[in-house]
C-alpha cells in the first residue's frame, strides 16, 4: 500500500503520494541518519545522500548528470528506497542529475525553492520539511549567491546542507545575475550563524579536499563572512 508523505511547514502544504513513505516527524532515539558524502571531481560538487536507517527511505541532494550511475549504485548497495531528488539551487557549474533520476527510478520527486523559478515536481519555501521515513530536512532560505538558493538542516541540528550560499572558509559567488553580497552576508548571519556552534556545515563545493567545518569555526575564521 501507498502512504501519504506531507512536506510541513507553518502553512498547509498540499500532499503528495510516494511509494513507502511515512509521515511521522519524531526522531527515534538510537535511529541515526544514513549519510554518504559523494564527490564530483570536474565540477568540485558534493552530492550528499541520506537516509532513515530504518525505513530505508532516502533522497540525494545536488545531484550531478554524469554521476548519477555511481549515485544509483550506491543507493542499491545500501538497499535503500529512493524518494527524491533535491537541490540547493539552480547550478550554473554543472547540470543537476535530477532529471536522469526521474527517468530511472519510478516515482522520484524532484524538489527545489519556489523562489528558484525552476522546473520541479515540488517546490519549497522557508521553513518547510523535507521528510524521508521518520526524518527530515528543514528548509531555510538563504538567497544571495542565487535568489533561489536554500540550506537543508537536519532535523537534530547536527549538520546543514549549505549549497553555494556557505562554503568552507568561504562562500558562494555574488557577482552573477542574481547575486548580491549584502543579501547572501544576511542569510549566512539569520539563518547559519544562529545554528548551533558544534553543527557540522556540508557545503556543495570545495575546491581544496575539504569535506566539512562548524558553524563555530566559520564564524570565527570565515574571511568573507
Amino acid at each position: 500500500l501507498e502512504n501519504t508523505l506531507t512536506l510541513t511547514s507553518k502553512k498547509f502544504l498540499t500532499s503528495i503520494t510516494a511509494k513507502k513513505i511515512m509521515s511521522s516527524s519524531v526522531v527515534p532515539v538510537g535511529s541515526p541518519m544514513g549519510f554518504k558524502q559523494l564527490f564530483d571531481d570536474d565540477s568540485s560538487t558534493y552530492t550528499y545522500l541520506l537516509w532513515d536507517t530504518s525505513t530505508k527511505d532516502a533522497i540525494l541532494v545536488d545531484p550531478v548528470d554524469i554521476q548519477v550511475d555511481r549515485d544509483l549504485n550506491v543507493v542499491q548497495e545500501e538497499g535503500l528506497n529512493l524518494i527524491y531528488g533535491v537541490n540547493t539551487h539552480a547550478h550554473a557549474d554543472h547540470i543537476t542529475g535530477t532529471g536522469l533520476l526521474k527517468q530511472k527510478v519510478p516515482g522520484l520527486k524532484s524538489v527545489i525553492s519556489k523562489a528558484s523559478k525552476a522546473q520541479a515536481d515540488i517546490k519549497i519555501g522557508m521553513g518547510d520539511r523535507i521528510e524521508f521515513g521518520s526524518r527530515y530536512l528543514e528548509a531555510r532560505s538563504t538567497p544571495g549567491h542565487t535568489n533561489g538558493c536554500m540550506s537543508y538542516v537536519s532535523d537534530d541540528k547536527s549538520f546543514v546542507l549549505t549549497g553555494d550560499t556557505l562554503l568552507i572558509k568561504g562562500c558562494g559567488r555574488t557577482d552573477f545575475q542574481e547575486g548580491s553580497s549584502e543579501t547572501l552576508y544576511n542569510s549566512v548571519h539569520t539563518q547559519l550563524f544562529t545554528l548551533p556552534d558544534e553543527c557540522i556545515v556540508y557545503p556543495a563545493h570545495d575546491y581544496k579536499q575539504r569535506t566539512s567545518s562548524t558553524i563555530g569555526d566559520e564564524k570565527a575564521n570565515n574571511p568573507r563572512l
